[in-house]
């Protein structure tokens, strides 16, 4: 898979890899919030700071990813990087994305598994939520402001969120109603259609200070594509095949390897559309969880850096732990989040390098752009349906379902509202939008606000 480094009239793209490195550690450490808050760190730190690439590309790119099962920040990471630095930088953006999430998460359930309750991993995970509330905030915002860009746009993205919030239409129909519907007004009304400028050969980006460069992409072809399947399939099935042999089909580490393989190909519309699934799977066919320990696991998932279907981590722990055969129990948990995280995030990069080159080559389709316009608008709708589900169950303990007129609502209970919550809610969005804080800030503020409340309270 050896590919050549970016060019541009000539020189190379002065990116080391190095400053990469480290600019991907930044972005990792600071990806909270769910995709929304994630996908706003790395445009903040790798569009609007850095200048590695130019908007278009960064929403193009997005749109792509949006379109994959999966984790679409874990994607975009990887898109990115690869776009930038080829395999390696692909492989190295996409594995730093992912890693202090599944150490916070291996830590936390072997913390969980032992003591079930800790008062300082309690306090954590209270003063983090109102923050990461306040960031999908500013998410939603940031997103909006430069993707909305005319009243057909706002009507696009207003009926995406009235489409999955009230009539709780699936995503991947939304997607395909919006892609038809970009297509169509497209050829009646391009204008209104083509923001996302993706007909241009070529975006600018800055490396460095002050040298402008033309990032190329590679041309694809099916021998590159073959080699990349080869590769990749092997990678994703090699280890469960291996498994299967010396563990034998009935073991966990065999059944998580399978289960999660499978969910790994469903994941459209983010975590969210995959996790009541694999709950109703992990707690009634397999018995790894007991009912509600899937919420302990997505509040873990929720409050440290990386994507939200990192609690697939949790349930490939916990079920290893309860049925470890001859194995030490943490051992077995160990070992069965190991096999959950790469059979879930190999075929993560495998979407990414096999169909990037591609992608690339269609930036000059002016009918694909005005698609994926209309996806991107309908994107901002289900980002805001996000932000409104966690706003709602971060303040309140109990959010019912109910219908009017054929509509769904949440209906927060208003007697279990969590004034702490409210308030460290309160500091976070003045932390964020009047005081201008840093996210890393606004989150250790809040984060020692909810473990000073624990152990006072």
């Amino acid at each position: 898979m050896n590919e050549e480094p970016v060019q541009a009239h000539g020189q190379q793209l002065t990116v080391s890899f190095g400053e990469a490195f480290w600019t991907w550690c930044r972005v990792s450490a600071l990806s909270f919030g769910g995709p929304a808050g994630q996908i706003a760190v790395m445009h903040r730190i790798i569009v609007d700071e850095k200048k590695w690439i130019g908007e278009d590309r960064f929403v193009h790119a997005l749109n792509y990813c949006m379109l994959l099962p999966g984790p679409e920040a874990q994607q975009l990471a990887t898109y990115i990087g690869w776009l930038m630095q080829r395999t390696l930088g692909g492989l190295m953006a996409g594995i730093l994305f992912v890693l202090p999430g599944f150490i916070s998460i291996l830590v936390l359930s072997i913390l969980y598994a032992c003591f079930q309750q800790t008062t300082l991993v309690e306090g954590l995970f209270f003063g983090l939520k109102p923050a990461v509330m306040a960031i999908v905030i500013d998410a939603v915002l940031r997103i909006g402001s430069r993707i909305l860009k005319n009243r057909m746009m706002y009507f696009l993205a207003g009926s995406s969120f009235v489409a999955i919030f009230f009539l709780n239409v699936s995503f991947p129909l939304l997607i395909v109603v919006a892609g038809l519907t970009g297509l169509v007004g497209g050829r009646i009304a391009p204008r209104h259609f083509q923001v996302l400028k993706g007909h241009e050969t070529t975006v600018t980006a800055r490396a460095g200070a002050g040298s402008e460069l033309s990032v190329q992409a590679i041309a694809p072809t099916w021998r590159r594509s073959l080699r990349i399947c080869a590769v990749f399939l092997t990678l994703w099935f090699g280890p469960l095949a291996m498994i299967g042999w010396f563990a034998g089909g009935q073991s966990v580490f065999t059944q998580e390897g399978i289960f999660f393989s499978q969910a790994a190909v469903v994941t459209f519309g983010g975590a969210y559309s995959v996790l009541a699934y694999i709950a109703q799977q992990a707690v009634e066919r397999f018995g790894w969880l007991q009912p509600g320990e899937m919420l302990d696991g997505l509040g873990m998932a929720e409050t440290t850096p990386g994507p939200l279907i990192m609690v697939v981590q949790f349930v490939g722990f916990m079920g290893a732990y309860r049925n470890p055969g001859d194995l030490n129990p943490l051992l077995a948990g160990v070992l069965g989040s190991l096999v959950t995280v790469w059979v879930t995030f190999v075929p993560c990069f495998f979407w990414i390098f096999l169909g990037a080159p591609f992608v690339e080559k269609l930036r000059g389709n002016q009918a694909l752009t005005s698609a994926l316009s209309a996806i991107t608008a309908a994107v901002v709708g289900v980002i805001l349906n996000l932000a409104v589900w966690f706003s709602l169950h971060t303040l309140f303990g109990t959010v019912e379902t109910g219908s009017f007129g054929g509509l769904r609502l949440l209906i927060p209970v208003w007697s279990t509202i969590d004034l702490a919550s409210l308030a460290i809610g309160v500091l976070a969005c003045l932390m964020t939008f009047c005081w201008k804080r840093g996210m890393g800030v606004t989150l250790a503020v809040c984060a020692a606000c909810g473990i000073v409340w624990q152990f006072v309270f």
